[in-house]
């Protein structure tokens, strides 16, 4: 749900200035996309598991390697700073503590997928593709498969695939990192979907 109407464009610093002046409640969740602030959907508990599971499993690929920032803000130019649900950004000693990782810090985005299905591929995957985030994933739990998006472009990204249970996955910047695709889902029973 857009808060703020697209005829007035507000900055990532004037977002950042509105939330100092307590103009968002304490639990409000929203994120500003392309100078427009959402309101972001509430994390139900398969969205949180599967948060919890790519923190997990990319720790333990990846440590010291690069910084598993989950559900915090990733600065993409003056008008846009999005929360994807795990980042994998540039190993920096303060663990940016004076400012959010911006394009040239990410690795990978990824998304979690359950409600916010058609939000995160009709929104979300564009605009990280238009700001060249070089790799993007979906967690989508419903269709219980990994969608990866490579190769951005202003009009998306160029190479996009699905990846089912039994495939493994490994993100471009990290090609000996490899995942199991069901680790990543998780239990077929908790998505809903029966394993074979």
């Amino acid at each position: 749900m857009t808060i703020q109407s697209s005829r007035q464009l507000i900055s990532v610093d004037d977002y950042h200035r509105m939330a100092e002046d307590g103009f968002f409640a304490q639990d409000e969740r929203t994120e500003l996309i392309e100078g427009e602030i959402v309101e972001m959907t509430p994390i139900g508990d398969l969205h949180a598991l599967g948060v919890l599971r790519l923190n997990l499993f990319f720790h333990r690929q990846l440590l010291n390697r690069v910084l598993v920032n989950p559900q915090n803000p990733v600065r993409l130019g003056p008008w846009s700073e999005p929360q994807p649900d795990v980042a994998l950004v540039a190993w920096r000693d303060d663990l940016y503590g004076s400012t959010a990782p911006t394009l040239q810090d990410c690795h990978l985005l990824v998304e979690v997928s359950d409600s916010s299905l058609h939000y995160d591929r009709r929104v979300k995957m564009p605009l990280y593709a238009r700001h060249g985030i070089p790799e993007s994933w979906i967690l989508n739990l419903p269709e219980d498969v990994l969608e990866v998006y490579r190769r951005p472009g202003p009009d998306g990204y160029a190479d996009v695939r699905r990846f089912r249970r039994g495939d493994g996955v490994a993100p471009e910047a990290f090609p000996d990192a490899v995942f199991a695709v069901s680790e990543l889902l998780g239990p077929g029973e908790q998505a809903g979907v029966r394993e074979s």
